[in-house]
């Protein structure tokens, strides 16, 4: 937890002062968790935009002791639990991924089962029923003073603009405890898809169902979102759901294709496009910041992206989007340079002749346009923000 860092939560606490604290009050921490009086905070909340702009993503994010009371009862609650979960389920479970999870979803589509059912579950983490949750807590677990402490946890509320509010369901993202939480509640999911011999994968709360044919996906799509909604008190979102072909699917980022014969893993259109929505946000033309900065940000964001995504990742696609990297650079650059005196000196230095550079400089033409003509190509090849400033591309 101190190596992953975070945000504060509403004490204001940051990670790096837990451990002092643990020090001087670590004995009355353990004393009110082993005599049920530990009371949690609120959680404070964050609002995430998400990634495909449909809204936001509600975050409660609990003060560091929390997290740290959190992660204790996760490990104990994981060493219960995990070992019965569904081989169908990937997420935040220890030795499975998201990779793990694509890849699955790829081989059922190999084998023949090309038509995937959708269910997008309403704001799932907002919605878990905190009286089933508890009742399935314990079945297996026989301490109350943990299930005591849990049920803390999920009646803490939510702080917002210094008002606490509370509710009867929800598992708020952000602290530890809400993923092994949100895989209880689901695993009885993947337990009657197992019963009923549905090939699934899930992840977290992304669940597809693999069927042959378009009249077995109606019908799959109809009965699981009936128990859903009737045995799990849970919403579907019917708009979000549906049945699609592989190709067509978003899962994780990825879509599954067959090209010449073999079932490929690739990168879905809509995370290219939020790929290409993060690089203009980094490298948009008003920012006002140095060069060296906007390459810092690129390259803490494409390592991350390519480190994600390398399953998908190939030679076409690759060489695409490097170039228009590099050309958003090019034309950042020019409007840094501003006046045309500046950007004259500036590609004479650079290597190109007096006439152009003072053709060049004195265009009226704009950044976007500039970036992708021949003198500009030469007077700032790739090597110049390889080499020079240090720019990771995609490969």
């Amino acid at each position: 937890m101190l190596k992953n860092g975070g945000a504060p939560g509403v004490d204001g606490m940051k990670t790096a002062a837990l451990k002092g604290f643990l020090c001087r009050c670590g004995d009355y921490v353990k004393g009110a968790m082993l005599n049920g009086t530990y009371k949690p905070y609120p959680v404070r909340r964050k609002e995430i935009p998400k990634a495909d702009g449909s809204g936001v993503r509600l975050l409660g994010i609990p003060t560091v002791l929390d997290r740290f009371v959190q992660q204790a009862a996760t490990q104990i609650l994981q060493a219960i639990w995990d070992h019965t979960f569904s081989d169908s389920s990937f997420g935040y479970r220890p030795g499975r991924s998201q990779a793990q999870a694509v890849e699955q979803f790829r081989k059922y589509v190999e084998e023949g089962y090309t038509y995937v059912v959708n269910i997008d579950l309403s704001k799932f983490f907002d919605r878990v029923n905190h009286d089933r949750l508890m009742s399935r807590l314990a079945q297996r677990v026989e301490d109350k003073r943990v299930l005591k402490l849990i049920r803390a946890f999920l009646n803490s509320g939510t702080q917002i603009n210094d008002i606490v509010e509370y509710s009867n369901e929800g598992t708020p993202q952000g602290g530890p405890l809400s993923p092994l939480l949100s895989n209880i509640v689901l695993d009885e999911l993947d337990k009657e898809l197992e019963k009923r011999g549905h090939r699934f994968v899930r992840y977290a709360d992304d669940l597809v169902i693999l069927v042959r044919s378009q009249k077995a996906g109606d019908r799959v799509l109809q009965s699981v979102s009936r128990y859903i909604t009737e045995k799990l008190k849970l919403k579907v979102n019917e708009h979000k759901s549906g049945v699609t072909r592989p190709w067509e699917t978003k899962f994780l980022g990825f879509r599954i294709s067959k090209i010449f014969g073999k079932t490929l893993i690739v990168i879905h259109q809509k995370a290219i496009r939020s790929f290409e929505d993060k690089i203009r946000q980094i490298t948009r033309f008003n920012r006002g910041c140095s060069l060296k900065r906007v390459i810092a940000e690129l390259n803490r964001y494409i390592v991350g992206w390519k480190g994600y995504f390398k399953r998908g990742i190939r030679g076409k696609l690759i060489h695409k989007l490097n170039a228009w990297i590099v050309r958003r650079l090019k034309a950042y650059l020019w409007g840094q340079w501003k006046l045309p005196r500046t950007k004259v000196a500036n590609l004479k230095r650079l290597g190109l002749k007096h006439d152009d550079a003072y053709m060049l400089g004195n265009t009226r033409k704009g950044k976007w346009r500039i970036s992708k003509c021949p003198h500009m190509n030469y007077a700032l090849p790739l090597r110049v923000f390889t080499q020079k400033q240090g720019l990771l591309l995609l490969g």
